[in-house]
């Protein structure tokens, strides 16, 4: 039996930009985003995965929004938590 991992992506805020992307291996554009480290909550996986993949400090807000995909081809089945984000300082710049 296949097991299910949680995905989380963030949606970070600034000003009138709603979001931060990156293009991933495959080729597709998509929120930054990874998996729960055991014992982790939804929110602070946001701001360690945010700080690890864009050098960005910020504070995880509320959950907005959540998916549940299977991929039968490879087997995966991945439950995608979607958080809104706001940068602790709106002077840093994301180091992508």
């Amino acid at each position: 039996m296949a097991s299910v991992r949680p995905l989380l992506s963030r949606v970070i805020s600034r000003g009138d930009i709603v979001g931060l992307e990156k293009l991933n291996q495959l080729g597709h554009w998509q929120f930054p985003g990874g998996h729960l480290v055991f014992g982790e909550t939804p929110l602070q996986c946001a701001e360690r995965e945010t700080l690890e993949e864009t050098g960005l400090v910020v504070r995880a807000g509320k959950i907005v929004a959540v998916t549940n995909d299977i991929f039968e081809e490879s087997s995966k089945h991945y439950i995608t938590l979607f958080v809104v984000c706001q940068r602790v300082s709106e002077d840093q710049e994301p180091q992508v």
